[in-house]
């Protein structure tokens, strides 16, 4: 997946987030390159909104 499939605005949820993340662990082998580093980085933020907003939301 490239970071240009993640549409700005789009919702996930954390776990389907967090399993991209791993995903992306797993086909790299552990090493990132530069286009998968810049992928994992948004995946993280879009993890971490995702997180605050299930935190708001269970408020």
């Amino acid at each position: 997946m490239s970071p240009d499939s993640l549409a700005p605005g789009s919702v996930r949820s954390a776990a389907s987030l967090n399993e991209q993340i791993r995903a992306l662990w797993l086909r790299a082998g552990g090493t990132l390159s530069a286009q998968e580093r810049e992928e994992y980085e948004l995946l993280v933020v879009k993890w971490a909104a995702a997180i605050r907003g299930e935190i708001t939301e269970a408020a």
